[in-house]
């Protein structure tokens, strides 16, 4: 489907009739339908391949180019004789007034060349989303995901109607609340929401039901087990096409194997931003990773070595390169700054770990640390470049290197990396160790030695 936005300012009532007139300023032009779906995970990094079915006509070649410009590798089954999907919308300061839709459907369409081209796809993809909008694309839905299945792929569903025996077979369907209950009926509360989802699995031979639930959040249900978010979303905009982009992120997260549980999370974050865009919108990997981290001073800063665990475990979960240091920081100069700022383009977070007072006297003897522990780590904190800072108190982290296994050791100096403490187990681990080196002239003992008046 092809999204229009015609927008403009309305200061007046027409004199023809009680209505308000619009002055066009502007028009803009999306992807709705089945394509925001794979435009969300183009977006998103994955590979994706689009079987749809357009019109002969400037629409349909519009939104072929406008898909392709994403890189969603389009192979539609063109109507002849049919047009594509076009639902105008009427916009005055940021509001819709009218939406207008252009469509003639059922559309008929080729629909043994349909089938060809989907199983043409089906042995390079790990998984399978068909969007279901009623508009009779999916006539052959249970052939198809027979057929899904069969090549190996994980099949998620997007339902439509109150016939889920359609989507047979499938491993995730979608609906929301309205959806649900006008397939399972009235539920007086929870308990019986839940009843009926399993219900729904065991008749339609489904593995798994994610129910989309507005600003009650998500819930997942499985035959054994239940999970429940809350909504994401801090204001609600425009709820036009987020139930597109929950499936897209929940068909990422299959097709990279992650936990569904996981996925879910990932997939409410991602609708929840979106339902704070204006019209059909989609969601980057930048506004997902700043909503999963949320405030800076949240998440972010001096963290104990606990909290560590769990949020390394998670940033790894999503996949993000974690990368790790160590040192007295004793006197915050030019070259740490520069050090911390090479570690961190390394990879996506940056963890710094800091000798504990004790240490530190161990280390460089009784006159050392001219900064206390908290000082040091606040500092360090505050830098930019340094996601999380976390103290330890033996003389070399290697147990806490061993412990978090971050994907890349990094040290200063002239070391071997089988030299490095804690080398071993990241390696081990399927990590790297990688040595820097300092900035020459800079060093926390020549400060000192300027500041006492001996350098």
């Amino acid at each position: 489907m092809l999204d229009r936005y015609w927008s403009g300012q309305a200061a007046r009532i027409s004199p023809e009739a009680p209505v308000p007139v619009v002055r066009v300023k502007g028009s803009e032009e999306r992807i709705g339908g089945a394509g925001n779906v794979a435009l969300n995970i183009a977006k998103l990094g994955g590979k994706v391949t689009l079987v749809a079915v357009v019109g002969d006509d400037a629409e349909g070649r519009t939104i072929k180019q406008l898909l392709e410009a994403e890189g969603v590798v389009c192979d539609f089954v063109v109507a002849k004789g049919a047009r594509s999907i076009c639902k105008l919308r009427i916009m005055a300061q940021h509001q819709q007034l009218l939406r207008l839709d252009f469509e003639d459907t059922p559309i008929a369409f080729d629909r043994e060349a349909m089938t060809t081209k989907l199983k043409k796809h089906l042995p390079n993809h790990q998984a399978i989303v068909f969007s279901d909008y009623g508009k009779g694309t999916l006539t052959d839905v249970t052939h198809h995901i027979a057929m899904a299945k069969q090549a190996g792929l994980k099949v998620l569903v997007d339902p439509k109607g109150v016939d889920y025996l359609r989507y047979r077979l499938a491993d995730v369907i979608t609906p929301n609340l309205s959806e649900f209950l006008a397939v399972a009926g009235a539920c007086a509360g929870e308990r019986d929401i839940l009843d009926k989802g399993r219900e729904l699995l065991q008749r339609c031979m489904v593995q798994s039901l994610l129910l989309t639930r507005g600003e009650a959040g998500m819930t997942l249900i499985q035959e054994t087990e239940t999970h429940s978010l809350p909504a994401q979303a801090k204001d609600v905009f425009d709820v036009t096409g987020a139930g597109d982009t929950v499936i897209a992120v929940m068909a990422l997260g299959v097709a990279l194997e992650l936990p569904l549980r996981e996925a879910m999370c990932m997939a409410n974050l991602a609708g929840g931003i979106v339902v704070g865009k204006l019209g059909t919108s989609t969601v980057s990997v930048e506004e997902l990773s700043r909503g999963l981290h949320g405030d800076r001073g949240a998440l972010y800063g001096i963290v104990s070595e606990d909290e560590l665990m769990h949020i390394v475990a998670r940033a790894k979960a999503y996949n993000e390169k974690i990368i790790m240091t160590n040192g007295c920081f004793d006197l915050l100069h030019a070259g740490h700054v520069t050090y911390l700022e090479q570690a961190r383009a390394l990879g996506d977070r940056l963890v710094v770990a800091v000798n504990s007072d004790a240490s530190v006297k161990q280390l460089k003897g009784e006159s050392r640390p001219i900064n206390g522990l908290k000082e040091r780590m606040t500092v360090l904190s505050a830098l930019a470049c340094v996601d999380w800072v976390v103290a330890f108190e033996e003389e070399t982290p290697e147990r806490l290197y061993c412990r978090l296994l971050p994907d890349v050791l990094v040290k200063g100096g002239d070391y071997a990396p089988d030299q490095v403490a804690g080398g071993d187990c990241v390696i081990k681990a399927g990590g790297e160790v990688k040595i820097l080196q300092f900035v020459d002239g800079q060093s926390t003992t020549s400060m000192i030695n300027k500041a006492r008046g001996t350098a």
